[in-house]
């Protein structure tokens, strides 16, 4: 099982992937909205922005987050470090349940690109 350290340093390098992107990885990570990214196995969230065409998380919270943000993942810490590392698909990962990503529609069509 992924530690908390380990889940937080997979959403830095997604950061860092999503930062040095071009062309239409980049245009769809350059939205501006909270998200959560909740881990089940562990029972966190962490809790940020993604802005400029990075995550940034704000607070690391022990369970469900209280407030509702605009773009909402839940998986399991194993499955996180996967799909960073390029070992998890996500578009399988998220069509098997594995993964689950909530959004406006508006923001799933361009998150689509990112995935």
């Amino acid at each position: 099982m992924a530690t908390i350290e380990e889940c937080r340093t997979a959403l830095e390098k997604l950061s860092d992937n999503m930062a040095s992107a071009e062309g239409d990885v980049r245009t769809a990570a350059a939205l501006d909205r909270s998200l959560s990214c909740r881990i089940t196995d562990l029972d966190i969230t962490f809790v940020g922005r993604l802005q400029d065409g990075r995550i940034k998380v704000l607070d690391t919270l022990q369970g469900s987050p209280a407030e509702k943000v605009q773009i909402r993942l839940t998986m399991s810490g194993d499955d996180l470090v996967a799909m960073v590392n390029g070992e998890l698909n996500f578009a399988k990962a998220w069509g098997s349940g594995r993964v689950k990503l909530e959004a406006g529609l508006r923001d799933l069509f361009r998150l689509r690109t990112l995935l």
